[in-house]
């Protein structure tokens, strides 16, 4: 059975996404929640399905209880990291074809200022399960932080194929001159590629403008069958292609026979052949973009060129608006906020119904989301608008 077109997404929420906020998580992921039912023309009480995001979010009862939701049919938690979001998408749009839910709600929020005592990415991170990869050879060693795992993967990148510093910096440049465009965005002071390599180094070779931000805020969309999805107010979006992939054995990154090795090149070409659509027909791009590295990676690792060609491919402006594949029109986790990805599915949403306003990619029609997560997982999502 084929997941193509069966359903949609009907709904999109977001908060404003500040830092040191003073409500709590959950407080911003029933903001978000309720926004993207109400924009998707429903009522808290026809959500049959939830899939709260990843470890810190709300449970199932809480929305049950919150939202008096009176038959929920589904729910799951996805703990995947920045892949989870993408990873969500294909679970709704199983159990919608399935003929379990209707509506289901993919929803999540963030606090990062709240979590006192625990606020260092490297701390969070060593709450979650799938962590323990890294504790016999990463972590004697000092790396602990994101950066710090994912930056031999990059120098590794950069011995083989000749990447450069610089062709990190056009990732963050194209981000930031989006950000700039959007009113919901923490980073909206313009930089440039000496910017860039002037900032200062995090884990080599990350630089400071080669990492995510961190962030408080929420994000939630409703994903309906695609006869429901008839009756909404908006046009129709409707996931055309959408898998999941998990990188190669063992789990420790630095352990692998090739470290840069990501999941999302298993999955790439099932959602490609699931679509029924080619990289050309690709209009506009959103990227899960934790470093700078991750972008040009899954574009590498998704086909739009070969392995070792992402650098060049990046280059001259190809990811800003009026490039070959405009990418993370909203600024991304890199400078509108980071909320695990799920920004990425509200953006590209907002672009297909053809509501990106000053940052709107010209005549979208189709475009892809992906999610990356943890040590590698990996996720992608094609929807298409009618």
């Amino acid at each position: 059975m084929s997941l193509s077109n069966r359903s949609g997404i009907t709904g999109i929420g977001e908060t404003a996404y500040t830092r040191h906020s003073t409500r709590s998580a959950f407080q911003l992921q029933i903001e978000a929640s309720l926004k993207a039912i109400t924009d998707a023309g429903l009522q808290p009480k026809d959500i049959d399905g939830v899939i709260p995001i990843g470890i810190v979010s709300g449970t199932a009862d809480d929305f049950i209880e919150n939202f008096g939701i009176p038959d929920l049919r589904f729910s799951a938690v996805i703990p995947h990291g920045g892949a989870s979001p993408v990873m969500a998408l294909q679970a709704a749009a199983a159990a919608i074809a399935a003929g379990i839910c209707h509506h289901v709600l993919i929803t999540f929020g963030r606090n990062i200022s709240a979590m006192a005592g625990s606020n260092k990415a490297g701390a969070r991170i060593h709450t979650m399960p799938q962590f323990h990869y890294v504790t016999e050879f990463e972590h004697p060693m000092g790396a602990s932080a994101p950066a710090q795992l994912y930056a031999p993967m990059a120098r590794r990148h950069m011995e083989l194929y000749g990447t450069t510093v610089e062709q990190f910096g056009e990732v963050a440049v194209a981000c930031r001159e989006h950000a700039i465009l959007n009113g919901n965005a923490l980073m909206t002071k313009p930089i440039t590629l000496d910017d860039h390599r002037a900032s200062r180094m995090i884990a080599d070779p990350f630089r400071l403008l080669d990492c995510s931000l961190e962030s408080d805020g929420g994000a939630a969309v409703v994903v309906s069958s695609a006869e429901r999805a008839l009756d909404t107010r908006h046009r129709r979006v409707l996931i055309a292609g959408v898998a999941a992939g998990h990188p190669d054995s063992p789990g420790s990154i630095t352990q692998r026979p090739d470290i840069t090795s990501l999941g999302i090149a298993k999955a790439a070409p099932r959602a490609f052949a699931m679509a029924g659509v080619t990289h050309d027909d690709i209009d506009v791009a959103e990227i899960y973009d934790c470093f700078t590295y991750a972008v040009i990676r899954q574009i590498e690792d998704m086909g739009f060129c070969k392995r070792g060609e992402g650098g060049p491919f990046v280059s001259a402006g190809r990811l800003k608006l009026g490039g070959a594949l405009p990418t993370n029109t909203h600024g991304g986790l890199l400078s509108q906020a980071h909320v695990w990805g799920l920004n990425h599915v509200v953006e590209l949403t907002r672009q297909l119904r053809g509501d990106g306003g000053a940052a709107q990619v010209h005549h979208a029609e189709i475009g892809l989301v992906t999610g990356y997560g943890d040590l590698g997982d990996g996720a992608i999502a094609i929807l298409r608008r009618e």
